[in-house]
């Protein structure tokens, strides 16, 4: 059994959803993308992404016209398993076709990338076993990169701020919830952490705290004040 927060954002609000491990994803197409297979790896009680990027899995899906295996997608920031401005921490990417021909693999890596709907399909190159897509969105706190995560201050609200709730939580800096809406207790939590780090203790979630955050929560495991 798993707690689903889907960010719409369209009208900038979360919605929560309680699924069986094999009911599909809330938003997905039919059957295509089951609650276990958007978990992949992580063992979290508790998954997030958006309705854009279940609507981009739904463009490629019907593109593509068959299953698609799915080795990792959504995963937690103090999981690890990848780098530190993941989107998989925001539960925006997909790495996918693991184990099959390269023949299966370019026809997915063709239809995800002729749908338009990703915001990056990674070029073959880089991935020659798996194909990797993600939904992201929003310019990055970190200027000369397109990956990473945007900037946030009080009244944000999405999965960017989930991963960042998530993150404090695990570093001990408690925002006493996991809602993806960052609100006093949140900015009071990154406060707590910027001075901690010798950081300005402005509030808000820029380029060098999202450096020093992600690096310190980047699979240390589950801490005794992960919030679910």
């Amino acid at each position: 059994m798993a707690r689903i927060l889907i960010y719409d954002t369209y009208t900038n609000q979360i919605a929560t959803y309680t699924r069986n491990e094999s009911d599909p994803m809330p938003y997905s197409y039919n059957n295509t993308l089951r609650v276990r297979e958007f978990r992949g790896s992580s063992n979290s009680p508790t998954l997030w992404t958006t309705t854009a990027c279940m609507e981009a899995w739904n463009l490629t899906r019907r593109r593509y016209g068959s299953g698609i295996h799915v080795g990792y997608a959504f995963k937690r920031i103090w999981e690890g398993g990848h780098g530190t401005r993941s989107q998989h921490y925001a539960g925006l990417a997909f790495d996918v076709g693991q184990g099959q021909g390269a023949s299966v693999r370019n026809a997915i890596w063709n239809a995800a990338k002729n749908s338009g709907a990703w915001s990056y399909v990674e070029p073959q190159s880089m991935t020659p076993t798996w194909v990797h897509f993600d939904k992201r969105f929003g310019t990055p706190a970190c200027s000369g990169t397109t990956s990473g995560y945007p900037t946030l201050r009080k009244g944000a609200v999405g999965v960017y701020t989930l991963v960042m709730q998530d993150a404090l939580n695990a570093l001990g800096y408690s925002t006493r919830t996991l809602d993806g809406k960052f609100g006093s207790n949140t900015e009071s939590a990154l406060k707590a952490f910027q001075r901690a780090v010798g950081l300005t203790a402005d509030g808000v979630c820029g380029c060098r705290s999202w450096t020093k955050l992600s690096s310190a929560a980047v699979g240390i495991g589950r801490t005794g004040t992960v919030i679910n």
